[in-house]
């Protein structure tokens, strides 16, 4: 048997691998960084062999509670991605058990959005006679900072900025701004049409993209947490997000919605922006009907549970959807998918996945529409 992790978004230790039936292994931190949860590897020449897959060290992860009720993704192919039911979770450690039916298999936390995709869906879009595509400026390791931007720049008109992936391992927010691209794009849909005609929209599918190809759970390269720098990024340490503020600036924004994933609840839900300073009525009742109007876009969409108030505490102004809130005085939501399974709607073969994340994105247009007053 073999297990490998050399390639895009690849990660995992390999402590022993002697014996099938007790492989150990342990979760890989960020390159800079002390964070792990994420896992992505390969595992060779065990077809027809009962595997037991122990990562010893999942009681150090950054989010232990996200290993209760978790299920492994796996797939053969590297697109039809399914869930391991034998997974569990004890004694601090994550144990999954599989037979692998062929000489190939690949283990993931959930399932990746590769770095070649990603550009493939920049290159799709500036394709598209309805977008434009420019890079907003460069990473750590040089990589370029790619922004989409749908709808014509004119006096009046709002302004959405939709980002997604400061956290790199939250691969479901890239799947949803896929499909919220593909909707967005699309020359028939009349949603679509009415938004290009009615907003601007600057979106960013990766806003950390070397993290994503090093295979980091929640840092860039230099091993900053960009959802933590939005008060003060820094030019060489943080640049995505200094590129990102000064982009901003200079076009205003009417709406923001930040793209996540929650390692713990099994729930879709909005991190809403009432904590922060300066939050009027006028911005709570335009919220309030941003959040109705997506509840009636899509079912998977819930506002039973979502993070107690207070979580954030110092930190508040340093997250991007509250930093916004706070500058522009707009509808700044975070907007939170599982990576196990939406609990309202669960579905045992996949758990919460890419093509349900993209579904997701392209119902958003629905609650942006009713937002935009198109």
């Amino acid at each position: 048997m073999k297990i490998s992790s050399n390639f895009d978004a690849g990660a995992i230790e390999v402590v022993s691998l002697a014996d099938p039936q007790d492989i150990r292994l342990r979760l890989r931190a960020d390159n800079a960084a002390a964070f792990c949860q994420w896992f992505h590897f390969r595992l060779q020449d065990a077809a027809g062999t009962p595997v037991r897959l122990v990562f010893e060290n999942a009681d150090r992860a950054a989010y232990p509670d996200g290993w209760t009720d978790y299920r492994c993704v796996a797939s053969y192919d590297r697109r039809n991605w399914f869930r391991i039911p034998t997974t569990h979770y004890q004694d601090g450690r994550l144990v999954v058990e599989h037979t692998p039916e062929r000489n190939s298999i690949y283990y993931a936390y959930f399932e990746p959005y590769s770095y070649e995709r990603h550009l493939d869906l920049i290159a799709w879009a500036d394709a598209s006679p309805f977008a434009e595509c420019r890079s907003l400026g460069s990473t750590v390791e040089a990589r370029d900072l790619d922004l989409v931007t749908v709808g014509r720049t004119l006096p009046g008109r709002p302004v959405v900025w939709i980002v997604g992936r400061q956290h790199p391992g939250e691969t479901m927010a890239e799947w949803f701004i896929e499909g919220l691209l593909g909707r967005l794009l699309d020359a028939a849909d009349p949603v679509a049409r009415r938004l290009r005609e009615h907003a601007t929209f600057h979106i960013v599918p990766n806003a950390n993209p070397d993290g994503a190809v090093h295979g980091n759970l929640r840092t860039n390269a230099a091993g900053r947490n960009l959802n933590r720098e939005w008060l003060a990024p820094d030019e060489t340490s943080s640049p995505e997000v200094f590129h990102l503020r000064a982009a901003m600036e200079a076009s205003g924004c009417d709406l923001f919605l930040d793209i996540h994933g929650d390692e713990a609840l099994p729930y879709v839900f909005f991190s809403t922006a009432e904590e922060v300073p300066g939050f009027t009525a006028a911005t709570a009742a335009r919220q309030a009907v941003f959040v109705e109007a997506f509840a009636a876009a899509s079912p998977d969409f819930q506002r039973q549970h979502g993070y107690q108030p207070g979580r954030f505490g110092e930190e508040l102004l340093t997250l991007a959807s509250k930093w916004v809130a706070h500058r522009f005085g707009c509808v700044s939501l975070t907007l939170e998918m599982p990576f196990k399974d939406n609990a309202n709607l669960p579905d045992g073969l996949v758990g919460w996945n890419g093509a349900r994340s993209k579904r997701l994105g392209a119902a958003m247009l629905n609650a942006i529409l009713r937002h935009v007053g198109g």
